[in-house]
């Protein structure tokens, strides 16, 4: 990770860009938005399965599948 992409823990969450590839692996604990909360912006709180977007980048952030099964785009990264 390097300087650019991390810059502080806040409140429990690694204040990394959610929209890079390479900051998301499978075992961290994220928060995602569903595509059926993206109206109302709410997240849900999982562990990271499988990563489901094959770009570096996504501008609304990387889609990954939880150990729930659920999908989603990432929008907080706890680590």
């Amino acid at each position: 990770m390097d300087k650019y992409h991390y810059t502080e823990k806040i409140s429990g969450s690694l204040n990394m860009d959610g929209t890079r590839r390479s900051n998301i692996r499978p075992g961290l604990r994220v928060s995602i938005v569903l595509k059926r909360d993206q109206q109302t912006g709410k997240l849900t709180k999982g562990i990271v399965k499988d990563i489901l977007t094959n770009s570096p980048v996504h501008p609304y952030g990387i889609k990954v599948r939880l150990d729930s099964g659920e999908v989603g785009r990432v929008k907080e990264i706890f680590g």
